[in-house]
């Protein structure tokens, strides 16, 4: 059937039933029925009954039949329907990046991001499989940063994941290219900036540092490298003392990322200042005092940090055998496991087990001297012949062999001769000299005029105190 045909068909129906109405009125105008009371004579009530009536049924005839002419097609008229193509709508906006961050919640899923931002289920899987980011999904945490760019057209056009422990130094972006994937470089504004960090020790020196920025390895260069023998962190700290610390902070896209190695640091204790500055000798680095001399020592005292001596070297009541019997090394009680160092730089002659001293591990340490370690639950992982550094883990704290509770035996022997540790006075090493020592010293000055500056800011000191205090600083350029 046509369009014109349909258009008939309808029309015909319409003036039909508009038909019916005109002649169904005009018939009940016509058949009026009056009272029975009328006998032929009209009152005015009945005038303006039968005036309404009559112009009803004229209205009714005079309407309908133009109705009807309307609605009947003109004859012989062909009509065409166009199909013409409209341009899409298209709003302002529609195409641009649009980013939307979620931070993980406690118990929250990748799935239920996904479900809450209205991602295809479909996407979620491609990006589940993808072998470089499923890894890192089983690792997110509450506090991750997710983003997601979602234009205002119901697209998804990138996923990324924020830099976090356990997921990486950098962001992880991927860009959805249907049911692929594909991973886009994330552009990173990095810079590194050489900071002082200055502040008084107060209830607690590790509390201030951290307060500062300081993390838990520059703690550890501060008390176990630089001045470990020159203060006593446990009793010879009060509140006020100052302490001013130089390091390398490398800064991403307004972050910060990363702290370095401690490059200075100066105390103020008691009113006299201790320095010390990191410098690249041999191409290794060291500590250094402000007239050259290196920090470190040949050999550690006290293998196991902030431990407690329970028995010195000499004649003693054995503790096992009961009778006096010459003790050959000290002792130092620490809980099982309590990681144990190597007292200086050395080759391993020894591990395994030792009769009394149990599991025990013995270093050269050249020029005749060596060290040996009791007593041990089990050994790090060293072998015979190999090579350590001074502050390396060699084994922990045990009570194999002969002893009573857990604890280090350690020994010191030059030539095969036991000597005391704790008495032992040997040679440091050699200190900067020549033009090294020239070199370092113009350096030092430079960054101690930098902690000066800035602990005139932040403290507001007398500059003849600081004058007369000697300087401290890193050598710059010379980083390890």
């Amino acid at each position: 059937m046509t369009d014109s045909t349909k258009v008939a068909t309808h029309a015909d129906i319409l003036r039909g039933n508009l038909e019916q109405a005109r002649a169904d009125a005009a018939r009940d105008a016509a058949t009026i029925r009056l009272p029975a009371a009328f006998n032929g004579r009209w009152t005015r009530r009945h005038w303006a009954h039968a005036s309404l009536f009559a112009t009803i049924g004229m209205l009714v005839a005079a309407i309908v039949p133009g109705f009807s002419t309307v609605l009947e097609p003109a004859q012989g008229v062909q009509r065409t329907v166009l199909s013409l193509p409209l341009p899409r709508l298209q709003l302002s906006g529609d195409n641009v990046d649009r980013w939307q961050s979620v931070t993980l919640r406690s118990g929250q899923t990748l799935s239920s991001v996904f479900n809450e931002l209205g991602i295809p289920y479909s996407q979620l899987q491609t990006v589940m499989q993808h072998p470089k980011i499923k890894p890192a999904l089983r690792r997110l945490r509450p506090g991750t940063a997710l983003s997601f760019n979602l234009p205002a057209d119901g697209s998804v056009r990138a996923m990324r994941i924020e830099a976090a422990p356990g997921i990486g130094d950098e962001p992880v972006e991927l860009e959805f290219n249907g049911d692929a994937l594909r991973e886009r470089a994330v552009p990173q504004e990095v810079t590194t900036r050489t900071v002082v960090l200055t502040g008084t020790v107060g209830d607690s020196l590790f509390a201030s540092a951290r307060k500062q920025g300081l993390g838990s390895a520059q703690l550890r260069q501060l008390t176990d490298e630089m001045f470990k023998y020159d203060i006593d962190f446990d009793s010879d700290l009060d509140a006020n003392d100052r302490f001013s610390v130089v390091v390398d902070q490398t800064w991403k896209n307004g972050q910060l990322a990363s702290t370095g190695p401690v490059l200075a640091a100066t105390f103020t204790v008691d009113g006299k200042l201790k320095s010390a500055f990191r410098h690249l000798r041999d191409g290794k680095p060291e500590y250094f005092t402000a007239d050259g001399r290196s920090l470190k020592r040949p050999f550690i005292r006290m293998p196991i940090p902030y431990a407690r001596l329970s028995s010195g070297f000499g004649g003693r009541r054995h503790p096992v055998l009961g009778r006096m019997r010459m003790h050959k090394g000290v002792d130092y009680a620490a809980g099982t496991g309590t990681p144990i160092q190597a007292a200086g730089d050395a080759r391993v002659e020894f591990v395994g087990r030792k009769g009394g001293y149990g599991n025990a591990v013995v270093l050269n340490h050249g020029g005749g001297k060596t060290t040996l370690y009791g007593h041990m639950s089990r050994f790090a992982k060293i072998r015979v012949g190999q090579r350590v550094a001074q502050g390396t883990v060699i084994g922990y704290v045990g009570s194999t062999g002969m002893s009573t509770g857990p604890h280090l035996h350690y020994e010191f022997r030059v030539n095969g001769v036991h000597m005391n540790p704790l008495k032992m006075t040997l040679p440091p090493p050699a200190p900067l000299q020549g033009s090294a020592l020239v070199a370092f010293k113009h350096e030092t000055r430079r960054a101690l005029d930098k902690i000066r500056e800035v602990e005139d800011v932040v403290f507001q000191l007398d500059d003849t105190h600081v004058a007369s205090a000697e300087p401290a600083t890193r050598p710059a350029g010379k980083r390890g």
